[in-house]
């Protein structure tokens, strides 16, 4: 059964918790035919780099983080590297850059062959959600019906590289792969909205020649994402807006985050309005306001995240694929690059720069918008 057959099943079964908007019919707009890979080789680096510079403080609040480290502007001291400051993998990095493997392994979205990947390794600093995808996949529930209905960050962080196999053909695929690689593990119309979302920003943003204008984030966000998201009734876990909210998160997004930025909030301000966790109506704000605030600028785009969120290694990583995507693999600071180890898992490391390297032997040599035949 093809992707785009089991994706339709879902929706005519109603197993997949999203309204099938318009988006599904609409390809995205060709890529250049002369897209240098370096551009998706940095939105690739970025997530691996955000996560790695947080998830050595991940959780603290960011007035306790910078008592206890100051700024924290390049990699700290990992015990899992006897205590070298270098940067090493979560969860984040490992679910996208395995996502990645897999599909170099079956030249594109597999999502069975995804899934069986995912239950293989030990995935450092496992989520709830992802756990109970793992144990209902374990079980021998059909890959389909294992996502806990859950709005968490973990399928968003991870969601990058599904445009990869896509770059040279750009059809509707894409958005069917997005769909079922985001609801695998997090079957909410909330999380696989926010991926398709996220998705078609950075399709955008690989091409673009300079950034955008801050309100594209919001406008583009809430374009893709209010045509999918079902009548949710999320409501914030704390912050000013936890007694007077309840709705979907592209309306939060819409009602909250140009205010916050028509206000001169800082980063630190705005996420302490509406909390910078794990949940998603915290989490996409948060990366949003960032990309608006600090868009041009990729390493303070990224200290930012890491300094002034909670969920830090997650949105660092969302903002970090972002900022790749725009600024291109030259645009993360050199001394960032040169002290990721590239780990996927224990002891295999290079593993992330030799995962780019096969990918762009596959999918970046590009004639015209379309791959070269081999």
């Amino acid at each position: 059964m093809s992707n785009s057959t089991t994706l339709d099943y879902l929706f005519d079964t109603a197993q997949i918790q999203l309204r099938r908007g318009p988006l599904f019919d609409k390809p995205p707009d060709p890529m250049p035919g002369d897209l240098d890979f370096d551009r998706v080789a940095g939105m690739m680096l970025g997530l691996a780099i955000g996560d790695a510079l947080g998830n050595t403080t991940e959780g603290m609040l960011p007035q306790k983080r910078r008592q206890v480290y100051g700024e924290v502007r390049d990699y700290l001291p990992n015990p899992y590297a006897r205590n070298a400051a270098v940067g090493l993998p979560s969860d984040d990095t490992q679910l996208a850059f395995w996502t990645l493997e897999q599909m170099i392994v079956d030249r594109g979205f597999n999502p069975e062959r995804v899934a069986a990947r995912f239950a293989q390794g030990r995935v450092f600093g496992i989520g709830s959600t992802v756990q109970r995808f793992l144990y209902n996949y374990q079980a021998g529930r059909p890959w389909y019906r294992c996502g806990p209905r859950s709005a968490g960050n973990g399928a968003l962080m991870r969601i990058a590289p599904m445009l990869i196999p896509h770059l040279p053909s750009g059809t509707t695929a894409l958005w069917v792969d997005t769909a079922l690689s985001a609801m695998m593990t997090h079957n909410d119309s909330g999380s696989i909205a926010a991926c398709l979302a996220f998705i078609a920003m950075l399709w955008h943003l690989l091409s673009m020649s300079r950034p955008p204008e801050p309100y594209w984030w919001i406008e583009t966000y809430v374009s893709v994402a209010r045509e999918l998201e079902l009548d949710e009734h999320y409501r914030p876990r704390g912050g000013i807006f936890q007694e007077e909210y309840e709705g979907p998160i592209w309306r939060f997004v819409e009602e909250k985050v140009p205010a916050a930025y028509r206000r001169g909030l800082s980063v630190v301000e705005a996420c302490q309005e509406w909390l910078s966790g794990a949940f998603l109506l915290e989490t996409v704000p948060s990366v949003l306001f960032i990309l608006m605030r600090h868009g041009e600028d990729p390493e303070e785009a990224m200290v930012r995240a890491v300094n002034d969120t909670v969920d830090n290694d997650t949105i660092g990583a969302i903002v970090g694929a972002a900022m790749g995507a725009l600024h291109g693999k030259a645009g993360i600071p050199e001394r960032w690059r040169t002290h990721l180890v590239g780990r996927t898992s224990e002891g295999d490391d290079g593993k992330v720069f030799a995962l780019l390297e096969e990918a762009r032997a596959i999918w970046g040599n590009r004639t015209n918008g379309h791959a070269e035949e081999g």
